[in-house]
């Protein structure tokens, strides 16, 4: 593709390594913002720039933070005595938007990978296991992918916590709502029956 200046090549191979954005979504995107007020442009250029010098993970759980301590460790209406484990913020951020979770959370920063090079010092695992003896936690919810690699990180997870005397439980995994029998795979079918409950009307 041949550019008219090169500042705009620049800017369009910078903006076409984010994820799912090809050169021709770059170039759009770049010339929208060379049409836009400089405001704009330089407001979008300020805020990436304190996003990478100023953002901070949190002592305690390792959730993307404004402060040394995340707003929901901060928050003392939080249910101290739940930790739900999850393998990155986006995670935190989609179990929180379900407004079902009143618990704290521990991100992992990732799952075991042995393929990709992830092994478990590669993640937070021992700063939960250090959370727990000072805590009033008592369960800890594993809500990891289910993948080979999500299992894995949660069996490994499991004994790692088994000297505490906690209740260790996993998401539920079953048929979506709205979702058909005769459409679900034998694996997910099979664990909504072996983890069936009982019928409220």
């Amino acid at each position: 593709m041949n550019y008219p200046s090169k500042l705009i090549e620049n800017a369009v191979n910078e903006v076409s390594k984010l994820p799912g954005i090809g050169k021709k979504t770059a170039l759009r995107l770049v010339l929208h913002l060379l049409k836009r007020e400089e405001e704009t442009t330089l407001a979008l250029a300020e805020s990436l720039t304190q996003l990478r010098t100023q953002i901070k993970y949190c002592r305690n759980c390792h959730n993307i933070s404004d402060a040394e301590v995340c707003a929901i460790c901060a928050n003392a209406m939080r249910d101290r005595s739940i930790i739900c484990v999850v393998e990155d913020t986006r995670d935190v951020l989609a179990i929180e938007n379900t407004s079902q979770y009143k618990g704290l959370y521990h991100v992992l920063g990732g799952i075991i990978s042995p393929i990709e090079g992830v092994g478990p010092n590669d993640l937070h695992i021992d700063s939960l296991i250090r959370r727990i003896p000072d805590s009033d936690v008592k369960e800890v919810i594993l809500a990891l992918s289910p993948t080979m690699e999500g299992d894995t990180t949660a069996f490994y997870l499991t004994k790692k916590l088994k000297p505490f005397d906690l209740k260790i439980s996993t998401i539920a995994r079953g048929i979506p709502i709205g979702g058909e029998l005769e459409y679900a795979d034998e694996i997910t079918l099979g664990r909504s029956i072996m983890t069936r409950v009982a019928y409220e009307s």
